[in-house]
């Protein structure tokens, strides 16, 4: 009888910055569930070493919160080096975190694109560097990395019809990591390092649930599923990303949007 099609990370370390809320703490908690370790990293949460304790408590395995700004080129690698250190073998990224600062574009400027793209673009990068830096050093080969884009990265989000929410900044941020993630899956292919990455719909995170209801119900009634998403449904591809399921996978983005694309 052949064996069944299953996801294993025992053994693994999983990196997930901004892994201690939304998606990201769906990530950690789906990760585990499949036994792999958590490296929880976050920026100024007072709650991250609770969210790590529960994983690790629900799910037996190790799960650690460092605190790291993924802005700082140097900290990043100490952190990236440290998690190593303490959980390794580290055998997979999930650059997650992000912000959005929402803001009319005549308003917009040079320090509010600072705040985006720092976290956004600079903080994806430095984060992905970090983890194969790590891989080059050690000549580990099998190294995956899943990038955190978003459907804003293919159009304007509306928040009413014709209406659009303001958004400049944040909607070219996503669309910036979708092709860096290309770049960095050609540049580092011959070392055996994957690179992808997974653009969520709409989903139901802290920020969305405390959406004006009437903008919720009009976003809800645009996708063929007629609701949002709990975080959990937009874990299963990057967790096939960062499997060995995934070896022939690298350099394309991946849409999780029930549907909401095929209009």
């Amino acid at each position: 009888m052949p064996g069944s099609f299953g996801i294993n990370f025992n053994n693994q370390c999983i990196i997930v910055t901004g892994g201690n809320r939304g998606i990201g703490y769906a990530y950690c908690r789906e990760i585990a569930r499949a036994g792999g370790n958590i490296a929880m990293i976050y920026r100024d949460a007072n709650d991250a070493d609770d969210a790590a304790n529960r994983v690790a408590k629900e799910f037996g395995v190790k799960a650690k919160a460092y605190r790291c700004d993924v802005t700082d080129v140097d900290l990043v690698n100490r952190t990236f080096k440290q998690v190593s250190d303490e959980m390794g073998p580290v055998t997979g990224l999930i650059a997650n975190a992000g912000v959005l600062n929402p803001k009319p574009a005549l308003e917009l400027t040079q320090d509010d694109f600072r705040e985006v793209y720092d976290v956004n673009v600079f903080g994806v990068f430095n984060s992905a560097r970090a983890a194969a830096k790590l891989w080059q050093e050690k000549q580990f080969r099998k190294g995956s990395i899943v990038i955190t884009s978003s459907i804003a990265s293919q159009i304007v989000i509306q928040q009413a019809l014709n209406q659009p929410m303001p958004t400049a900044f944040y909607n070219s941020s996503k669309a910036a990591v979708v092709n860096l993630t290309k770049g960095l899956a050609a540049e580092w292919a011959s070392q055996g390092i994957r690179v992808n990455c997974v653009s969520p719909g709409f989903v139901n995170t802290d920020m969305n649930r405390n959406m004006d209801k009437k903008v919720r119900d009009f976003q809800a009634s645009m996708v063929p599923l007629k609701r949002f998403a709990e975080p959990q449904e937009m874990t299963g591809q990057a967790l096939l990303l960062l499997s060995e399921h995934a070896s022939y996978m690298t350099g394309c983005e991946y849409v999780v949007d029930g549907g909401f694309l095929v209009y």
